[in-house]
């Protein structure tokens, strides 16, 4: 009768410890409330509990009463043959079993008689954990102790398994939290207006594949009324790029407020990225120094293209004057030039639009970039770039975009 009156008085303590253990949110808080429980139910000294870290097949301890934090293989021990073989473990004299570790023993002072280790489950049968229950104070661990070492497990298992879900959630959360914050950054670097420039009209668009993207587009006001112009795309897209090209966009910027010899402004912009970034990454970026006043658009092109040029029938298709940025440590990269005739187009974008592939994997191409630009010449360039948008998506038919997509259009207007 007093064996069923304790078995009835343990069964509500584990009611209760359920409902205690679904409240908690904090890891350590519900690991201390499980190893409390093991100690109180099955009147033992001591109790550990070990997490399964999936990714590296190991089991750690975060919380061990009187016991040093300890990670080991999930093979290992007796804590790994309870997990590997998924059933409880009873082991009556600890320093007879070849599989326990004295280390332990010896660096708390504590002395392990016997052991009680069973696996943590979540409902779908996958490991969480391992909890151990060290010396029975009344001598021995008995069947019923091992009963109701099954039924805490399954308990704690799946509280285990809903605090991982919980802060899956919660990560994603601050991720999706921080995204929106690096997008508002990205794109207040962004101009916020298009220049005014006297006898020119030109115009910059962005649209990243993620919330934050690798390329970007720069309008940058110098002396003697003339404008820097800077379209630059890194490798790859979302957080890293987009750290990349802020950082060859604040370069560009403070070595065009030094100098305007672009042939300097791409040595040292190219020696910073190449001592910065990783062997893998690089930049293809358009510098360009507009002088409207003599009509003349001198650049340099680490990388960048193609560029076109279109001015009434004539199509000017220009290569990169140099290989992108941060590929070798001191990049050779010519200035060149080219002067608007009235009504000429320079059109600068980034590879997005080009790649852009259909059903069949055709690229968009040049082709019909320049098609577009022709049929539309006296179109606001505003208006051109949306309509360019427009049709590499028809062209795509509809596809998730792949790559981030960046345009800067530069016209000479008519007398």
């Amino acid at each position: 009768m007093a064996d069923q009156t304790q078995q009835i008085a343990n069964l509500q303590r584990l009611l209760a410890i359920t409902r205690q253990m679904a409240a908690t949110t904090d890891l350590t808080q519900l690991l201390q409330t499980i190893i409390e429980a093991t100690v109180e139910v099955l009147a033992c000294e001591r109790a550990t509990i070990f997490l399964y870290e999936k990714k590296t097949d190991e089991l750690y301890s975060l919380v061990a009463t009187g016991a040093e934090s300890i990670r080991f293989p999930a093979d290992q021990g007796i804590a790994g043959a309870a997990a590997r073989e998924r059933r409880v473990v009873h082991v009556p004299d600890a320093y007879a079993d070849p599989r326990f570790n004295r280390e332990i023993d010896k660096k708390t002072g504590f002395r392990t008689r016997q052991l009680l280790t069973f696996p943590l489950e979540n409902l779908e049968g996958e490991l969480m954990g391992v909890l151990q229950a060290l010396n029975k104070r009344s001598g021995a661990f008995a069947l019923e102790d091992e009963e109701m070492a099954r039924i805490l497990s399954a308990q704690a298992g799946v509280a285990l398994h809903r605090y991982a879900l919980l802060e899956e959630y919660a990560e994603k959360q601050r991720m999706a939290r921080d995204l929106e914050l690096a997008r508002k950054i990205q794109t207040q670097l962004l101009p916020d207006r298009s220049p005014s420039i006297e006898g020119y009209e030109i115009a910059g668009w962005n649209r990243s594949a993620d919330e934050t993207g690798g390329d970007c587009y720069d309008f940058i006001e110098l002396a003697d009324k003339r404008h820097g112009i800077l379209l630059a795309d890194a490798t790859g897209h979302g957080i890293g790029a987009a750290l990349v090209i802020a950082q060859c966009r604040s370069l560009t910027r403070a070595m065009l407020s030094l100098t305007e010899d672009l042939s300097r402004v791409a040595l040292h912009v190219n020696r910073v990225l190449s001592h910065d970034l990783m062997d893998d990454r690089f930049v293809t970026a358009f510098v360009g120094l507009l002088d409207a006043q003599r009509h003349r658009l001198d650049y340099f092109s680490a990388g960048q293209g193609p560029l076109l040029f279109v001015s009434g029938d004539r199509v000017e298709r220009r290569t990169a004057s140099g290989i992108p940025l941060a590929v070798v440590d001191d990049l050779e990269c010519d200035s060149e030039h080219y002067e608007f005739e009235p009504g000429a187009t320079a059109i600068l974008l980034t590879d997005g639009f080009f790649e852009t592939a259909n059903v069949t994997g055709d690229l968009f191409g040049d082709e019909r970039v320049i098609e577009i630009v022709r049929s539309n010449a006296q179109m606001p360039l505003d208006t051109l770039i949306q309509t360019l948008h427009d049709a590499v998506q028809r062209y795509s038919d509809g596809a998730k975009q792949a790559d981030d997509l960046t345009a800067v259009l530069i016209r000479r207007k008519r007398a």
